[in-house]
Formats: C-alpha cells, structure tokens, sequence
C-alpha cells in the first residue's frame, strides 16, 4: 500500500486545516486508516484512526471535540478535519494504515504502511 497525505500548511490559532490521505495498490477498505503525529526529536502521537469495518473510530484526548477523521472507501481516501487549532499542535501529521485496529498502542508498535509526512504549523 501507498500512501499520500497533502493538506498540510500554516495557520493561525484558532484556524482550520484539513489533511487529506489517498491510497493506492490494495483493497482499501481491508485496512484500519489512522492519523500520527511526530515533531523531530520526540515520541510519535496517535491523533486519530478508523476502522475496516463498521467505521469505529478513535481519537486523542487532546483533539476530542476538535478534529474528525473520514474515510471514503469509493475514493480510497481518509481524511482528518482539524479545526479550533492550538500551536501544540504544530508539527508532522502522518497517515497510516494497517490490517489491525490502530489506536493510541500504534503509536509504539507501529503500523503496517506510513505515508511521507505533512508539515502543520499552527501561529498564536
């Protein structure tokens, strides 16, 4: 599986980006989708993900209430709408896939698949 996230870019505090993930080479919907976070240095986060499935999803505490992720299995496609945005949350947003749950424990095991990263810059 290939993936490719875009969506990226600056904002100020308070703003709205929405970062966009497409993947190519397997079946699409066989795969949980979920949303990382890792700035140079320091631990990768789990923000959010969702499952093959019936679309159970998973979040961050800390971006509860704030952003949302999608998935469009036509269009093999995840999305993460990012509003109401805090500079904590400035860093590298990266897509993931997996044939099993992902969720917060992802952040450490890992997962299956990774896209190149997407810089989000949040100005207060």
């Amino acid at each position: 599986v290939q993936l490719q996230a875009s969506g990226g870019g600056s904002v100020q505090a308070g703003g709205s980006l929405r970062l966009s993930c497409t993947a190519s080479g397997r079946t699409f919907s066989d795969y949980s989708m979920g949303w990382f976070r890792q700035a140079p240095g320091k631990e990768r986060q789990f923000v959010a993900a969702v499952s093959w499935g019936p679309g159970r999803i998973y979040y961050a505490d800390s971006v509860k209430g704030r952003f949302t992720i999608s998935r469009d299995n036509a269009k093999n496609m995840v999305s993460l709408q990012m509003n109401s945005l805090k500079a904590e949350d400035t860093t590298i947003y990266y897509c993931a896939a997996d044939y099993n749950r992902l969720d917060s424990g992802s952040a450490v095991r890992g997962a299956h698949y990774w896209g190149k990263g997407t810089q989000v810059t949040v100005s207060s």
